[in-house]
């Protein structure tokens, strides 16, 4: 059994903290408003400088895999994250807020 929360996308508290851990190109094409992005392989060196050990993460990234490892991961540093179990596909379907960096509209592929 996992030692951290699992919530759906539609049940992200709207001021939640959320961890975006996919690639560039895919955060780039959609991601939630205010999201903060480190992709899965740079968590290891930049967790320290850009996390806060007293915030709550909400760590997703496209249907779950690369979140799940992260959250673990973080848990196991002694953070506090939540897996967002559906990923920024559950995002997209319950219709939460998205945007794009590529001035084309949101997307999650």
């Amino acid at each position: 059994m996992a030692d951290f929360e699992t919530v759906r996308a539609a049940d992200v508290p709207a001021e939640a903290s959320l961890l975006d851990v996919r690639e560039g190109y895919e955060f780039a094409e959609g991601h939630a408003p205010g999201a903060l992005h480190i992709p899965v392989d740079e968590i290891p060196a930049r967790f320290e400088a850009e996390l806060d050990p007293d915030e709550d993460y909400y760590v997703i990234c496209r249907t779950g895999g690369r979140a799940v490892q992260i959250t673990a991961w973080l848990t196991g540093q002694g953070y506090s994250a939540v897996f967002v179990g559906d990923g920024m596909g559950g995002w997209l379907e319950a219709g939460r807020p998205m945007e794009s960096s590529t001035g084309e509209d949101p997307q999650v592929r």
